[in-house]
């Protein structure tokens, strides 16, 4: 029986300073999703797109349509892969517009049926819900299946203690990452897009997220 292929895993990351507390999550994420599938035996090959060293090529294909060779190559990344993780800092209460200029470069369909593990950073747990009122609407609007976990991490969660009422932050990150494992279990693997034997139903996908 022939191995099977490796998982491909793209990290968008949207923070703008070094290092970047977003960073550091999508870094986190990453980790906690290649152990899950590591202990099932499958191999992740992680690609990382910063959108801050984009900043400029996004600006240009925004404004002449054609994407620089580094914007294509991190396109290309995200849409060929098995799972995708996106972390944005949080400004004014939504994502940033770094990081929603990427995904208005991504042709529409494109990500159709990519499971995608949805983050964010930001200074006050006040903020979490922009997870919930911009975020998922985007990735749902993209046709993405968006695990159920979605993770905020606010200043006082890098303490360890996180909030009392929602888990804290290592626990909230280890159960997402369980839930994008899961889906990407059922991916065939070797990144593109899922012939039509291959397309896992949505009832299926829906399963593989139900409490064992």
């Amino acid at each position: 029986m022939n191995a099977p292929q490796p998982l491909r895993l793209a990290v968008v990351s949207a923070g703008l300073s070094v290092p970047s507390s977003t960073r550091l999550l999508a870094d986190r994420l990453t980790a906690a999703v290649r152990q899950q599938l590591g202990d099932d035996g499958r191999d992740v090959e992680v690609t990382v797109v910063e959108l801050r060293d984009l900043a400029v090529d996004i600006a240009n294909n925004l404004v002449t349509g054609f994407p620089s060779r580094s914007l294509a190559e991190a396109v290309e990344a995200v849409t060929e892969a098995d799972g995708l993780i996106a972390v944005t800092p949080v400004f004014s209460a939504s994502y940033s517009g770094l990081f929603k200029s990427f995904f208005d470069v991504i042709e529409n369909g494109a990500l159709t049926g990519t499971p995608v593990l949805a983050a964010a950073t930001g200074g006050t747990a006040r903020h979490s819900l922009s997870l919930e009122h911009a975020l998922r609407p985007l990735f749902a609007y993209l046709r993405t299946v968006v695990v159920p976990t979605a993770v905020y991490a606010a200043s006082e969660d890098w303490g360890g203690n996180g909030d009392a009422l929602t888990d804290t932050l290592p626990t909230r990150i280890a159960r997402a990452a369980g839930e994008l494992a899961e889906l990407m279990r059922l991916r065939p693997g070797g990144g593109g897009r899922p012939t039509e034997e291959t397309v896992v139903p949505f009832e299926q996908q829906l399963a593989a997220l139900r409490p064992k």
